[in-house]
């Protein structure tokens, strides 16, 4: 059994403790680790990094972790990966200083502020040869990975078109607290929905249907005035909703909207439709439902007729395993890969031309122009 230690730096948060510590790198040790194709196993060795050591104890102790430290250079000299979710505006330097120290790197989004600086890292690593990933976790999810699933086998033909939708009603503190932090809605501090989702948007369209070629985005502020936790008045600065339109690859067209002014009227936070000439399929975080075009109905478009039958006509796809956290099975395909000296699909890279499509959406929000993408790096490609 091969045994992989992990400097693990903001476990001390939501994101490192809850999601990464609690529910994946724990229970993979505690399973006694990850089964490689060959039959042999790699062990996990958390070592907690930050900067309070008194809660760093707390948890190791709560935990049976041994190793815990606030000196990241003295960490550094005895691990194999680093692990970065701290707040964004320190990754990129932390993780620019583990690639140089011959680490392996495993990141929470977004890699960097800028695109300049995400696509530095991922050069850096490349020159490195360390094997790198990044958080991609909703491709992990069953919805999501049955579209990759439909898309791979060809179930949906020649894909014509991807509609995305996310987001939900945020209340603005005043009589009612709000569900998001209020740094979320200060672009001085790093706020906006354009620059939070698009990492994510953008790895679930390239990786279900193509990358994006091309943006034309309007990104806007519908709440202008918020109320944060100390319930003082601020003034809403960043964006709170992107409406865009994306040129694939191929030739599909991806229209994605996310709002944090939105109200629910669908069965997810988020959904995603794809439409082939041979197919259809919606699906959110939890499920998958398609429609053969063997069965697609001939549409009247009768105004008096309701269409809430037609949805017998769509057929659920049965999960491709048991529910698992989407976290634990990233962080699984990420040491296999690791493992084995072989690259990850959702790399430093992938995470840069997340940034890079976020970036580029608020040009062109500001332009009222459509902006193209260039293919800096070739988009990722995996087995999951």
């Amino acid at each position: 059994m091969r045994t992989l230690r992990i400097a693990m730096n903001g476990v001390t948060g939501r994101m490192g403790y809850g999601q990464h510590l609690r529910n994946a790198i724990l229970p993979i040790r505690d399973a006694g680790g990850v089964v490689l194709p060959d039959g042999s196993t790699v062990q996990v060795e958390p070592v907690l990094v930050g900067r309070r050591a008194d809660r760093l104890q707390e948890i190791a102790a709560a935990h049976g972790i041994e190793r815990w430290s606030t000196d990241l250079d003295a960490v550094l000299s005895d691990v194999d990966v680093y692990f970065d979710a701290q707040a964004t505006a320190g990754r990129a330097a932390a993780v620019r200083t583990a690639i140089a120290a011959g680490k392996h790197v495993y990141a929470e989004k977004p890699s960097a502020q800028t695109a300049t600086e995400a696509f530095e890292l991922a050069r850096q690593a490349e020159a490195a040869g360390v094997t790198t990933g990044v958080v991609h976790h909703m491709l992990y999810l069953p919805g999501p990975a049955a579209l990759r699933r439909l898309a791979a086998e060809g179930f949906f033909g020649r894909i014509l078109s991807v509609r995305l939708e996310f987001g939900y009603w945020v209340f603005d503190g005043e009589h009612r607290a709000g569900q998001r932090p209020s740094w979320n809605y200060r672009a001085e501090d790093g706020g906006g929905i354009t620059a939070d989702m698009f990492t994510h948007l953008n790895y679930l369209v390239e990786r279900i249907v193509a990358p994006v070629r091309g943006v034309y985005a309007v990104a806007t502020t519908h709440v202008p005035r918020r109320w944060d936790e100390q319930g003082e008045p601020y003034a809403a600065t960043a964006d709170d909703a992107v409406y865009s339109t994306l040129d694939l690859d191929g030739g599909a067209v991806a229209v994605v909207n996310a709002s944090w002014g939105v109200r629910m009227f669908r069965d997810e936070v988020l959904q995603i439709q794809v439409d082939g000439t041979a197919g259809s399929a919606v699906a959110g975080f939890q499920s998958c439902v398609t429609q053969h075009a063997s069965v697609t109905p001939a549409m009247s478009g009768d105004t008096a007729r309701p269409l809430s039958d037609e949805r017998t006509r769509w057929a659920a796809v049965p999960p491709s395993g048991p529910a698992a956290s989407p976290f634990r099975l990233q962080w699984e395909d990420y040491l296999r890969d690791v493992a084995a000296g072989r690259p990850h699909a959702n790399d430093l890279g992938s995470a840069a031309r997340g940034v890079q499509l976020g970036e580029l959406a608020l040009t062109s929000s500001g332009s009222r122009q459509r902006v193209a993408v260039p293919a800096l790096v070739p988009a990722g490609r995996g087995t999951r």
